[in-house]
């Protein structure tokens, strides 16, 4: 009897095998038949394509690479032979971004990462009609008029960020300039931050030691686990049931129980004592509960809230880094945005908006050079034709046919630091380019990807650019940094800084009290 069930079973996944290989072999069929004249490098593993080179290369290089030998369109092969598609020309991403958006989804690989480790947030739902309830919610306590009244906070954080710096130089017997790892602190005021600021909720991780959820968030994506970490990639697209096994798969676990038991604490305690007309995020989730007739349930909500807070620390904690990096590789633009600085006595959110120009500049050409996220990647959810400012080169055409099921994907630092656009200088950091008026300007708003376009850009971007421009007013009105070391760019969940060689990401800064 055993036997016969063992063998009923093996039929099953046989013919379960024999299916999914013969429809997987046919859409790759049709997928190779769409994309015969766009150009693309031939693949450098039958097994893997590309992902390795992806993988193991300088992040983003393959990209800028590709892109400079084949055009706007490149065609690759990502693992076990599926095609992908990496398209920089600005006519197809203006539709991609815009008024296609819905028909592009994430593709079902990253939205089982969003799932794993966040749960079914706005970062992971789909369809236009899901996407802006959740939008709905969120995006009152992240507008301008909201993000002004938060100030208050981002100055405290940062006051006591400078404050725990000062005390580190006062130790270091009459000296004034000490050695600071950059990285640490930048996610210690991150994840402060969005604490206080969007869930009134202190992690009180500046005055001590680094906040558990810190370590475990940083232990998932800020390390080097070469050999797990490869396979993960590159098979997630195809089996995204990968993501839960193995000891990646349990520090997912980990990471995911850790966000969830400190929301659900968050909002057990905010129904019970929460000020529902402050304008934090939490206070509009509870008026939302209460006033819709369609009110999310705890875990759609704490699902809200996992995303908040991994994203506010994984992005802002890296672009921190990054723009001081930057800051301390420049002096003399450093004297320079010190003296606009300290021009303004007081600092208010007109100010941080409107009046600090090279402070503005600064902080985009941090973008532009170090986006958090390297690749936007999204799937064709239905056969669709993709417009295109410049011609397939063999054929003529201005459309292409993307094929139901095709990965996308548009390589944000291509874009970013493409000469055509930027120059020869597009690989230099010079933030008055922002203050020059540019001819042969890209579609709107493509000149700057890093928050993404469109109805999917990122809800937070001004609750994270003030945030980060009012913790560079007060660190630059009472420091002056110098970097020694030899630093490169990491691939962990965002790009962060490291020193060349090291395995998770750093950033020693000679920090001097003025």
């Amino acid at each position: 009897m055993i036997f016969f069930l063992l063998y009923k079973l093996c039929l099953v996944l046989l013919g379960f095998n024999i299916v999914f290989l013969t429809r997987y072999l046919v859409h790759s069929h049709s997928m190779r038949r769409a994309f015969r004249h766009v150009p693309g490098p031939p693949p450098s593993s039958h097994l893997w394509g590309e992902e390795w080179e992806l993988y193991h290369g300088p992040p983003g290089k393959a990209y800028v690479d590709w892109h400079k030998r084949f055009g706007k369109l490149v065609k690759f092969t990502g693992s076990f032979g599926h095609q992908v598609i990496s398209i920089t020309d600005p006519r197809a991403i203006s539709f991609v971004l815009g008024d296609g958006a819905y028909s592009f989804p994430k593709p079902q690989g990253v939205r089982a990462w969003f799932k794993a480790t966040l749960g079914e947030g706005i970062l992971w739902v789909e369809g236009k009609k899901a996407h802006e309830r959740q939008r709905r919610i969120l995006a009152p306590a992240l507008n301008q008029q909201s993000v002004r009244r938060l100030m208050d906070v981002f100055f405290e954080k940062s006051v006591y960020l400078a404050n725990q710096w000062n005390k580190i130089i006062e130790l270091q017997d009459g000296e004034k300039e000490t050695e600071i790892e950059i990285t640490n602190w930048a996610g210690r005021f991150a994840l402060e931050t969005v604490g206080r600021a969007a869930f009134s909720y202190d992690f009180d991780c500046l005055s001590g030691d680094p906040h558990e959820l810190s370590s475990a968030l940083d232990g998932l994506t800020n390390n080097e686990h070469m050999r797990s970490s490869f396979y993960m990639r590159a098979l997630f697209w195809l089996v995204p049931s990968i993501l839960y096994v193995g000891t990646k798969g349990e520090m997912i676990r980990q990471v995911k129980h850790q966000l969830g038991h400190i929301a659900s604490k968050m909002w057990k305690d905010a129904k019970l004592f929460g000020d529902k007309d402050s304008r934090t995020l939490m206070a509009n989730i509870l008026k939302y509960d209460e006033q819709s007739s369609d009110p999310m349930d705890e875990e759609q909500i704490v699902s809200q809230m996992r995303t908040v807070i991994s994203a506010g620390y994984e992005t802002v904690s890296a672009i921190v880094a990054w723009m001081l990096y930057e800051i301390a590789s420049h002096p003399d633009f450093q004297v320079e945005l010190r003296e606009e600085i300290c021009s303004i006595p007081d600092h208010s959110f007109e100010d941080l908006n409107n009046n600090l120009p090279l402070l503005d500049a600064a902080l985009k050409e941090t973008l532009r050079l170090h986006p958090a996220i390297l690749e936007n990647h999204h799937e064709a959810g239905k056969t669709i034709s993709i417009p295109l400012a410049n011609a397939i080169p063999d054929t003529g055409d201005t459309q292409l046919i993307i094929p139901k099921g095709t990965l996308i994907v548009i390589p944000v630092n291509v874009m970013q630091t493409d000469p055509d656009f930027w120059g020869k200088d597009a690989d230099s950091f010079r933030p008055r380019r922002w203050l020059e008026d540019r001819k042969g300007d890209l579609v709107k708003g493509q000149e700057l990807l890093a928050f993404s376009v469109g109805p999917r850009s990122c809800i937070g971007r001004t609750f994270a650019t003030m945030e980060i421009k009012t913790l560079m007013v007060t660190l630059l009105r009472k420091f002056s940094f110098r970097c020694e070391r030899s630093i490169e760019p990491f691939q962990s969940f965002v790009i962060r800084p490291r020193v060349t060689g090291e395995t998770s990401s750093s950033l020693p800064l000679m920090v001097k009290k003025l």
